[in-house]
């Protein structure tokens, strides 16, 4: 908006100078518009074709006067251009600095590699749900994009090990890669294990042969979206009330009813307390389906004398509201 606003000053101050000195002379000399504006211009520009006509005394004053005015504007013009750029730039510097900043800072964030379709879309949910994201894309083309997300992001390769480094993969939590080609998610998959051994992976497959080297790779979940959609869409025929109620559960904008995990932490006052004990039910109208344990035994539709421990993850549904409160009481601050 700045910038629109010294453009519009600088053309209607190219526009006075040009009226004031054609009127100028047009007054003072008495000449025709023409020749007055042809006066006036060489005057400004400063090229030195000599005067149009013999000039009076009065004439010459106004001449200097105008040639003062035209060094006036051109210093403004000048300015603004290097104004401008030097602004650029140190938008720029500084912006990336601030972008560093923000992500030194960042523990147990994810970082998504790659901006495209599906990127875009799963960091849009990440940063739904107020986790801290990194994306890290590769593509200068997508930097608008990302500015105009309002995204922490690197530019630059993500199979590179600095630029892991600098997205802090030694902190996050987990990392997501959905970059061109299965041949590039395995080698981020490879690299992240090895940088961080105890993160979470999970890696896009564009080819179900590729799930197999992804898993050996070190991918924790592997996510193939082909398959996925053609389920979905198998599902909407065969189980359609399932599939409306999941929709309702998953929704971003979801206000009523909510599948959720919560972990259980070691400050928990429920710690090695029965269900039946827990009113969990009764207080918060919360239903447990499943409870994964610490070594991953998964206990589905847990009875009323399964007893909670610390590192349990329970998968539950009910109200937003109130699966929200339970998570409080399981992991309190």
């Amino acid at each position: 908006m700045e910038r629109i606003h010294q453009a519009i000053i600088s053309v209607c101050l190219s526009i006075a100078l040009l009226a004031v000195g054609s009127l100028g002379y047009m007054l003072i000399e008495g000449w025709g518009f023409l020749d007055s504006l042809y006066m006036t211009v060489i005057t400004l520009a400063t090229v030195g074709y000599g005067e149009t006509h013999t000039l009076s005394a009065t004439g010459r004053i106004f001449t200097l006067i105008l040639i003062l005015m035209g060094v006036g504007y051109f210093l403004y013009v000048v300015g603004a251009i290097i104004q401008f750029l030097v602004e650029g730039r140190i938008r720029l510097v500084l912006g990336r600095r601030k972008l560093d900043q923000q992500i030194h800072r960042l523990k147990n964030h994810y970082i998504v590699c790659g901006y495209g379709r599906m990127g875009r879309a799963l960091t849009r949910f990440l940063i739904q749900k107020y986790l801290d994201v990194v994306v890290i894309e590769q593509k200068e083309t997508r930097v608008p994009i990302m500015n105009e997300d309002g995204v922490l992001y690197l530019l630059g390769p993500a199979n590179d090990e600095d630029m892991l480094k600098r997205a802090g993969i030694a902190r996050a939590r987990g990392l997501m890669t959905v970059v061109g080609t299965d041949a590039d998610n395995v080698f981020m998959v490879l690299l992240a294990r090895e940088m961080n051994p105890d993160i979470f992976i999970v890696a896009r497959a564009i080819l179900n042969s590729s799930k197999r080297t992804l898993r050996a790779a070190g991918a924790d979940k592997i996510v193939s979206p082909y398959d996925l959609g053609a389920r979905r869409m198998a599902h909407a025929i065969l189980r359609p009330t399932v599939i409306e109620f999941l929709e309702m559960a998953f929704a971003d904008d979801s206000e009523e009813i909510e599948v959720e995990e919560l972990r259980v932490t070691a400050k928990s006052p429920l710690i090695d307390t029965c269900l039946m004990d827990t009113n969990i039910r009764r207080d918060f109208d919360v239903i447990i389906i499943t409870i994964k344990k610490a070594d991953g035994q998964m206990v589905f539709n847990p009875g009323a004398e399964t007893c909670l421990e610390a590192g349990d993850i329970l998968v539950v549904v009910g109200l937003a509201v109130k699966i929200r409160r339970l998570e409080r009481l399981l992991a309190p601050p």
